[in-house]
């Protein structure tokens, strides 16, 4: 028997030994063609065997493949197949050195260039892409955002927790203060700088890559990337013919389907891609269900070897109820539905009706000219235009406090609120529905031209853009009244009823206009690489407000006659004021232009100081010009002259390493904030009366420190296993007091002055520290399992900085907003690919927060001065999703 045994070890070792000489180890590195960034996991497969390897995380691979003719099919997702036919030799080693996979989309690295997508240990900036298998296996039911949330510094909630109303921090700056980018076009609102995610539905389903470029970022243009820029490249137009469909289900009635087809580049050089889809569902809180369409078409035509043309249009109508009411954490555990429970939904004759109801499409287009003038030079032009229509609903009437105390089982009693308006008659609805709409045009000129001087690269540019937003109020539904009259509002109809479609409370129009240059210069030599960037812009206002001043008709007609001009004088009497408003409302209807001049100067550089390791460091300074509130406030046309830049400086400074199991970054940043503008409303109750009259305060000289340290990492042990992590610690605080304050009223005339006390208070609404873990394992052949876990802690809740006007004692600080309770959450995912006759399937299975867990995702108000500790009873709140799940299935041909 140990005869035997020897035997069978000697021949073991005998073809072990065979094995090894009759192979031949065979390395290398994949990377992108365009910029020669490293490939991560990409497919290496012998072909005609189930011989094959993955790259590493630093884009190597070692193979041992068999001796003789063999091919070698190397392959990566959004890249085209590279075959490479070679005549191997038993126990020899082959070093293929760099090979090179170009992307199978047409046009794509001319986005890149105009996307201004940074590059691993190149571009000195902390970045996180997120490519589409990511979105495809962990983004489930979740919102769009949400794919982010395992990104250093960042923080997403789904705030009320409908469809689309989503929002994202990064840095503790909000979705206003940081930019958003489409194919290098700049999306953040014109007047405001927010981004309703609802508008951008379906971005998910045609999303190549997201890049987060955190602090200052890359991008040429000036962007509000005060926290960071969110960097989204869509599909252009796949270089094969070829598609997808697919269908999802989830909790709560969630389904979405849609498909994808490509022709391919033709013969002809014409390529075009075209996406639909459609979702619905109930949602997860109460009344909140929601209908959202999606589509994508991009058309692309090389004319010659130096130009080509690309179209793309996209958009998301959709419409969804809303929970924007926030409630105390009683009102919740007082609900029989506990954190589902919203009060702005009712029934109306046995139908669901909603309060709060958002509806909008807002389509893009963007014409693309790529000019590839020689080698070295590249010149690429941009037209772009979004029409935006929608707006969102909510209560009006001078008994609108109805919608809330009318209440049966928690929610709106619209029925006796009808038949109460029926039984006024004559006297018209004192309760009903309106819309606030948000129309907008915007139009953009985006061109640049690069020149590469070996190594010098050069970019200047122009950037351009005009915007009307039109707003208005407007009644859609009288709840069983015929009428309602309004008065004092609209100075040309002073006493006007109005029906379903009339406009009521304020219509205007915003103008701004944008005009830019920008440059940049990057010098890359062995291995330093370095860039320095300028810009400049000219931001516009002009206000065009139609209730609160004349036209120039009636303007006419009141100076042609006397009698006219008096009744009017009579009609906007105020004993205060006297002819005041009078002589306001003869000034016409449109003001004059207010103009703010912007710049933005940045630079950095990254060392790489062997293969593995590399130092970076950027910094930064710019003015951003203020909002459209800011220039007007109170809503009228007069300019604010005290309304000025707000000042911005950063520094960052960073570590990589990077080998085949483990790749690592850890940075440190500061940001300071200055003259950060305010213009919050402030209820002046009348002691006399008691009635309450509305105010804005314009707030200059508010300095803010954003500081913090961000580690993030991937290891990869083994080929089946990957682990990702990262920790933010984060310490954001407002850094000073402010004095003398203005109050102002409806005519700009300063009725008071106070105090606001900020100084170490802790900046809300994102949480500082943040930590994940998450583990990808392949467990058989096209089945892989995905389990994510995130911590959230020091969350404090947002404020109204005007409720800050008591200064404390004199051996006592400013207290903090109330700090939400901390909350971790695990996802799982499990992805399976398989054959569907001659068809590739994928089987998209998500759990999102398995645990159920109970947890405060937002929160406002909360300062109890007297007990700051019984500070949570006067915050409002929205608690996030429990647990969720869906199930989704693509087939590609």
């Amino acid at each position: 028997m140990k005869i035997l045994k020897s035997k069978i070890l000697i021949l073991a070792l005998m073809l072990v030994s065979f094995a090894s000489f009759s192979q031949t180890n065979v390395k290398g590195v994949l990377v992108d063609a365009f910029k020669g960034e490293v490939l991560i996991g990409a497919s290496i497969v012998v072909d005609g065997t189930t011989i094959g390897t993955a790259t590493a995380l630093d884009g190597s691979f070692k193979i041992a493949v068999p001796s003789g003719d063999q091919k070698l099919i190397f392959s990566y997702v959004g890249y085209i197949e590279v075959i490479k036919e070679l005549n191997l030799t038993a126990g020899e080693e082959l070093d293929l050195g760099k090979i090179a996979l170009e992307a199978d989309a047409v046009n794509l690295n001319e986005v890149k260039v105009v996307a201004s997508v940074a590059i691993a240990r190149e571009t000195p900036v902390a970045i996180s892409t997120i490519k589409p298998a990511q979105i495809a296996e962990k983004l489930g039911t979740q919102e769009f955002p949400e794919i982010l949330k395992s990104t250093p510094g960042v923080y997403v909630t789904k705030q009320g927790g409908a469809f689309g109303d989503s929002r994202i921090n990064i840095r503790g700056f909000d979705q206003r203060n940081t930019a958003t980018m489409i194919n290098g076009v700049p999306v953040n609102d014109m007047e405001n700088g927010w981004v309703y995610w609802s508008n951008w539905a379906g971005l998910a389903d045609v999303t190549r890559s997201m890049q987060v470029q955190r602090g200052l970022g890359a991008s040429k243009v000036a962007v509000p990337s005060l926290g960071g820029t969110i960097n989204i490249l869509t599909k252009t137009t796949d270089t094969k013919t070829g598609g997808n469909a697919f269908t999802t289900v989830g909790n709560d009635g969630y389904k979405k389907y849609g498909f994808t087809l490509s022709t391919g580049l033709t013969e002809t050089d014409w390529a075009a891609t075209i996406s639909l889809a459609k979702a619905d569902g109930d949602g997860y809180v109460d009344g909140t269900q929601f209908e959202s369409y999606s589509y994508f078409v991009n058309i692309s035509k090389r004319l010659n070897d130096k130009h080509t043309l690309a179209f793309s249009l996209f958009g998301a109508p959709q419409w969804h109820g809303q929970r924007t009411t926030d409630m105390s954490i009683e009102t919740y555990q007082n609900s029989d539905r506990g954190i589902r429970y919203n009060q702005d939904w009712g029934y109306k004759n046995g139908q669901i009706y909603y309060v709060r109801k958002n509806f909008y499409n807002k389509p893009q287009a963007i014409l693309n000219h790529f000019y590839t003038v020689n080698e070295s030079t590249f010149i690429s032009t941009a037209i772009y235009a979004s029409i935006g229509t929608g707006g969102g609903t909510g209560s009006y009437g001078s008994n609108k406090s109805k919608f809330y105390t009318y209440l049966r089982e928690g929610q709106v009693d619209f029925d006796r609120i009808v038949d109460e308006n029926i039984a006024l008659g004559n006297a018209g609805s004192d309760a009903f529905m309106r819309s606030s709409n948000n129309n907008h045009s915007w139009y953009g000129l985006l061109t640049s031209y690069n020149k590469d001087l070996g190594n010098l690269d050069i970019m200047i540019g122009i950037d351009g853009r005009y915007y009307i937003g039109e707003h208005y109020r407007e009644v859609t539904d009288l709840l069983g009244g015929d009428f309602y009259l309004e008065s004092g509002i609209d100075v040309n109809n002073y006493n006007k009823i109005v029906g379903v479609g009339d406009k009521i409370a304020y219509a205007n129009d915003g103008h701004v206009a944008w005009a830019g240059l920008f440059a940049q210069a990057e010098y890359k030599v062995d291995k330093l690489s370095s860039f320095v960037a300028l810009s400049i812009s000219d931001k516009s206002y002009k206000r065009v407000d139609y209730m609160n001043y004349f036209t120039d008709d009636l303007i006419d007609q009141i100076n042609a006659d006397p009698a006219l001009e008096q009744e009017y004088k009579d009609l906007l009497y105020d004993e205060d004021d006297l002819d005041k408003k009078f002589l306001e409302a003869m000034e016409g209807q449109e003001s004059d232009w207010a103009s703010f001049l912007g710049y933005m100067i940045k630079g950095g550089a990254n060392y790489n100081l062997t293969d593995n390791h590399n130092i970076f460091f950027n910094t930064g300074y710019f003015q951003r010009q203020p909002d459209f509130d800011a220039v007007f406030l109170n809503y009228i046309n007069f300019i604010n002259e005290d309304a000025e830049n707000e000042k911005v400086v950063s520094f960052e400074l960073g570590y990589g390493y990077r080998s085949g199991i483990i790749s690592a970054n850890l940075n440190a940043y500061y940001t300071k904030w200055s003259d950060k503008t305010f213009t919050p409303s402030v209820d002046v109750q009348d002691p006399v009366t008691g009635a309450v009259e509305y105010y804005v305060a314009n707030i200059l000289g508010i300095d803010a420190g954003h500081m913090g340290v961000e580690m993030d990492f991937v290891v990869k042990p083994i080929e089946k296993l990957q682990v990702t992590g990262f920790v933010s610690v984060g310490d954001w605080r407002w850094l000073n007091d402010v004095e003398d304050v203005g109050v102002f009223d409806e005519n700009q005339n300063e009725i008071g002055t106070y105090d606001v006390y900020l100084k170490d208070v802790h900046v809300g609404d994102a949480a500082q520290t943040t930590a994940a873990i998450g583990i990808d394992y392949e467990l058989l052949k096209g089945l892989k399992l995905g389990v994510d876990y995130n911590y959230y802690d020091n969350i404090y809740a947002d404020f109204n900085v005007t409720s800050r006007t008591s200064a404390p004692a004199a051996d006592e600080s400013n207290p903090d907003a109330w700090q939400l309770p901390y909350y971790s959450l695990l996802d799982m995912n499990l992805r399976y690919n398989f054959d569907v006759s001659d068809f590739k399937a994928t089987l998209y299975c998500n759990v999102n927060n398995l645990l159920d867990t109970e947890y405060i995702s937002d929160g406002y108000g909360g300062l109890d001065v007297a007990d700051p500790l019984e500070s949570w009873k006067k915050t409002k709140v929205y608690y996030g999703w429990g647990r969720s799940w869906s199930v989704g299935l693509k087939i590609r041909f």
